[in-house]
């Protein structure tokens, strides 16, 4: 069973992607590289993954494109946006959960990255059969 994080990695640029991906795996991940958004996407309707990291600038699809299209097969999967720019309009990040751009560190993409797939704790609350058990045992008590 895997147990590393799994990021699905969407970069035009082969060496960029090659650079990226290595320094992540060093780091922990699994990656998943494509450097086509529209081979990408399909690929996005048959494979699962705990995060999306998508190049800005590409040809064909924009990342933020990509991101709004994976969001719709995928909600729940947090989206990482990289870019050469350091700000873009909002109505580019509308899709996206965090976006790095020139003068970011990659320390803080790591940390934000694993911030964004931290395992989710599920309470009681959350989980009805759990409620129901917790019920029964305070009611004999």
């Amino acid at each position: 069973m895997e147990t590393r994080t799994t990021v699905f990695y969407v970069d035009d640029n082969p060496k960029s992607s090659q650079l990226l991906t290595s320094v992540l795996e060093d780091c922990g991940f699994r990656v998943i590289a494509k450097n086509d958004p529209i081979e990408a996407l399909a690929i996005c309707r048959r494979t699962s993954f705990d995060l999306v990291l998508l190049d800005f600038e590409m040809p064909a699809m924009s990342g933020s494109k990509l991101a709004q299209e994976i969001k719709y097969l995928v909600p729940d999967v947090p989206v990482v946006l990289i870019s050469g720019r350091s700000t873009l309009p909002s109505t580019e990040l509308a899709f996206v959960d965090a976006h790095f751009g020139f003068g970011t560190s990659l320390d803080d993409l790591l940390w934000t990255m694993r911030i964004l797939t931290r395992p989710k704790v599920v309470t009681m609350h959350d989980h009805p059969a759990g409620q129901r058990e917790m019920t029964r045992w305070a009611d004999s008590t």
